[in-house]
């Protein structure tokens, strides 16, 4: 059975609309923070798995449509990457990013070793890291198929797989390494407990405030303008990434127009020229993210797998005392030993070993339970959404240009 580019993008449609549907009737999978398109892809990629096992036929995706939604949604991290912002944030946001990039390296050369141990190639242990780790889905599904040319096979399973199992693993263990610290030197004690959380801060869809302009401005034109944005970044990113890569340098397709966009936002907060359509740009990377991972999952091979189940185990045990190790102290110690810290280290490791939608569940958890921390609703998901992407790029590509 063959599906045409249209075919499959509709498909990819209905199961993103199905991976909602049970996320919300199987609790655990909500408890847990598992995105919905991972969801719908998944069970799609099953049950290829069983229409080919049962001599049903092979299922094909043309996924022409894949790549442009992938590019399109880095490009809406750029625009979020403002220099304002950082400056608005302090020095907290710099500190954890420092901290997280530094992670971001731990985990590329842990699983190295983890790798080399299993006689596989170093560049397995990086895809099963950093990529997959503090990367997240859409990472892993970025980079794979520079892996896949730089000898790791299956690289989109397995790095899908190491996405998938990060996420659970960040959903059980971060809100606990947190509360451990809050108990053990008492940081809670004489303060108001609260479960509200503040507005501008509770999550990264409600981040960026809309401007006077923009809340002025005509709604389709506001979506022209910040789909126009978005392609005119795509466009110059081609440019720049062909650039790049014509020097020899293995480059992702959308580290460049994560660039170009990054350098529209600071013009147009420097100069004023134009007004970003910020909340048109967010649902547009929500949109076309959403996609291109239910997409890319969709078309995995999950019965690849079976031969790499012992070192796969291993590496995510020894990820996940690696960040716990680095949460219960350095990260807690270098961010300040109290309440603030315990709760931005609890979120460091839901998007060091999840996604930000770890983090921030996370921090709602013991917001809930304890008090406000808005300065951790500020850095963390500015961090894990935005920050952690630009360094992530760098890193992984220095990689796979040293062990390609």
């Amino acid at each position: 059975m063959d599906f045409s580019a249209i075919e499959t993008l509709t498909l990819a449609s209905l199961l993103l609309m199905l991976g909602y549907r049970v996320r919300n009737l199987v609790r655990v999978l909500d408890r847990f923070n598992i995105p919905a398109p991972v969801i719908g892809g998944f069970l799609m990629a099953v049950l290829v798995v069983i229409l080919g096992q049962a001599h049903l036929g092979a299922v094909t995706f043309d996924l022409v449509t894949e790549q442009p939604l992938m590019v399109g949604f880095f490009t809406s991290i750029g625009f979020g990457a403002g220099f304002g912002v950082l400056r608005h944030g302090g020095p907290k946001i710099i500190l954890l990013f420092a901290i997280s990039a530094v992670a971001a390296v731990l985990q590329a050369l842990l699983g190295a070793g983890v790798a080399r141990i299993f006689s596989l190639p170093p560049l397995y242990g990086v895809l099963t890291g950093t990529v997959t780790l503090s990367g997240g889905p859409a990472t892993a599904m970025a980079f794979a198929p520079l892996f896949e040319k730089a000898g790791v096979h299956n690289a989109a399973t397995i790095g899908i797989a190491t996405a998938m199992a990060g996420i659970v693993i960040a959903g059980m263990f971060g809100s606990p390494l947190a509360t451990l610290l809050i108990k053990r030197d008492r940081l809670a004690e004489n303060r108001p407990a609260s479960s509200a959380v503040p507005g501008a801060m509770s999550g990264t869809m409600e981040r960026i405030e809309a401007t006077p302009a923009e809340d002025a401005r005509d709604p389709v034109f506001a979506a022209l303008a910040a789909i126009a944005l978005v392609l005119v970044a795509m466009w110059g990113g081609t440019k720049l990434g062909g650039a790049i890569q014509s020097m020899g340098i293995t480059l992702p397709n959308y580290v460049g127009a994560m660039v170009v966009a990054c350098a529209l936002r600071n013009l147009a907060d420097a100069t004023g020229w134009f007004t970003l359509p910020h909340r048109a740009i967010e649902i547009i990377g929500v949109v076309t993210l959403s996609l291109f991972l239910t997409m890319a999952l969709m078309s995995i091979d999950l019965l690849s797998l079976a031969g790499l189940a012992l070192p796969f185990f291993v590496n995510l045990v020894a990820q996940s005392v690696m960040l716990a190790l680095l949460v219960l102290w350095p990260v807690y110690g270098l961010l300040g030993r109290d309440y603030e810290a315990a709760a931005a280290s609890g979120g460091f490791f839901g998007f060091m070993m999840g996604t930000t939608a770890n983090a921030m569940a996370i921090l709602r958890s013991l917001v809930e339970k304890y008090a406000p921390a808005p300065q951790s609703f500020l850095a963390v998901p500015m961090v894990g959404t935005f920050l952690i992407d630009f360094a992530n790029a760098l890193i992984i590509t220095t990689f796979l240009n040293l062990w390609r």
